[in-house]
């Protein structure tokens, strides 16, 4: 990290300080001495990006509260500077912020559809389905001219690799010509999360992501191709877009959405302080409602992390919500279960240097 920046809200961007991570052997804040800047607002943030040579594309993980024991990330950092994206302490590791940094130091894995293709190919390997954007968005702005996203899409078709999508963008739609066959078959679905319909409120929370309406445009489309889709209404924030919850689940369902999820807005590690920076910065008058409402769900701490209580919470505040989800869900017939993606149909395609077959 080479810049420490005063803690206010910028235009465009969702963090308001650049603090370090939390494996730096020394901490660095700003520190105003009165000589530099001359109260003028500083120069804008730039974003970045650079290149991440992974050695494989998958990512495993073993949670017990997660509905799939597998990832492809095609990118670290995302540039929608969603101040509440809980991939933000991961930045943490590679001795960057995850305040601003996160948001325009980005990291494109150029290579990913190459490995996925050899981890795939391995032959020990037993497929299951495989999400896009459990951690960053595979749709964030630099996907429209990288192409990585889209590269990756195309090898799990070629391996007939089933794959479900999330993310918050319309670009998503670009791929349908991918996307959909594959979906036909009972290889491809895709949630989209909305998280207000607020334009304002979007503007401060997710300041460079699309617009509810776009999301929306693409839930249409997606549905009109016959994907199966399901919209997240989240994260869902105590005292500021929970009482949207019903709004954005019917807006869903007549967008054409076939299922609904939500999530309760979770706080770990960097994540607590630059929400409450954020909140400071745009609602002091309601930040330490909002911060009571969030420590009555996750039992009298700004974060609880415990399996099965991560997602949705406990305590009164949390059971209102979800019986507020079930009831609207159920309502709009948006209740049933997304569909068991198929991998029977996984196969691995001849390649150059492969041995001839009897056949």
């Amino acid at each position: 990290m080479d810049m420490i920046t005063p803690r206010q809200a910028r235009k465009g961007r969702g963090a308001s300080s650049n603090d370090s991570g939390r494996f730096e052997a020394q901490k660095r804040v700003y520190f105003d001495d009165g000589w530099v800047g001359d109260g003028e607002d500083p120069p804008p943030l730039r974003t970045t990006v650079g290149v991440d040579r992974a050695r494989k594309a998958i990512a495993y993980n073993k949670s017990p509260d997660v509905p799939f024991d597998r990832s492809i990330n095609p990118y670290r950092g995302c540039e929608h500077g969603c101040i509440y994206c809980f991939a933000r302490p991961t930045h943490a590791y590679y001795g960057l912020s995850p305040g601003l940094d996160f948001e325009t130091k980005l990291f494109q894995k150029p290579d990913a559809p190459e490995r996925l293709a050899e981890e795939l190919r391995k032959p020990g390997y037993k497929p299951a389905f495989v999400a896009l954007g459990a951690n960053t968005d595979p749709y964030q702005p630099i996907e429209r001219d990288l192409k990585i996203t889209r590269r990756i899409l195309q090898t799990l078709s070629d391996f007939k690799h089933p794959f479900a999508i999330v993310t918050k963008s319309p670009l998503v739609v670009r791929d349908l010509d991918i996307i959909a066959p594959l979906a036909a078959e009972g290889l491809a679905m895709v949630s989209v999360s909305i998280t207000t319909l607020n334009r304002t409120l979007a503007r401060q929370l997710e300041p460079r992501a699309p617009t509810a309406s776009k999301r929306l445009g693409a839930v249409a489309a997606l549905s009109e191709a016959r994907v199966p889709t399901c919209v997240l209404a989240a994260p869902m924030i105590p005292a500021l877009n929970d009482m949207e919850l019903e709004s954005i689940l019917a807006a869903a369902k007549d967008a054409g959405a076939s299922y609904a999820d939500y999530t309760l807005l979770r706080l770990p590690l960097e994540i607590r302080d630059l929400f409450v920076e954020w909140l400071e910065a745009h609602y002091p008058d309601r930040a330490r409602h909002v911060m009571s409402l969030v420590r009555d769900t996750r039992n009298g701490s700004d974060y609880n992390s415990s399996w099965g209580q991560r997602r949705t919470g406990t305590g009164v505040y949390a059971e209102m919500l979800s019986k507020r989800f079930r009831l609207a869900r159920r309502k709009l017939g948006m209740d049933m279960r997304p569909l068991n993606l198929d991998i029977s149909q996984f196969r691995k395609p001849s390649a150059k240097g492969d041995q001839l077959t009897l056949i």
